[in-house]
């Protein structure tokens, strides 16, 4: 989901998503800390982890209690599946490196919005592409 780059448009845009979803199956939200500073982006806040508490998602959101109490407990990072979560999340960025560097999504030459998002959305179709002799099995 593309969105404007505010502090918590990532948060939102997950929330947004999160709603999105249906099904009774159960939901669970990896996301990572930021490599930045900037403290806004991070998804381990108490307001967004008690959003997805209330929607019934358990969040696996990487700690960050870099000087700082982190808003996710026990009660997620004592399960085997979060610390799975986090150790796949490289998997995930993977794609967004791919985006960067072959895409040209480092620096979008396109202006506006739904141009923007149609180039990220034809980059992932070519990303999926590229990956789909690496899932087919072998002949």
């Amino acid at each position: 989901m593309l969105t404007h780059a505010t502090g918590t448009a990532e948060r939102e845009a997950a929330l947004a998503m999160l709603e999105r979803m249906d099904g009774r199956h159960r939901i669970t939200l990896g996301a990572d800390k930021p490599v930045s500073s900037v403290v806004e982006r991070a998804y381990d806040t108490a307001g967004f982890i008690a959003a997805l508490r209330g929607i019934e998602v358990t969040p696996h959101v990487a700690q960050n209690n870099n000087g700082r109490r982190s808003a996710i407990d026990g009660r997620t990072t004592r399960h085997a599946g979060y610390t799975m979560s986090i150790r796949i999340w490289k998997r995930i960025e993977e794609i967004f490196g791919y985006a960067k560097t072959s895409g040209g999504m480092r620096k979008s030459r396109y202006c506006g919005q739904d141009r923007v998002d149609r180039n990220f959305t034809l980059t992932a179709a070519a990303y999926n592409l590229v990956r789909l002799p690496k899932l087919l099995p072998a002949a």
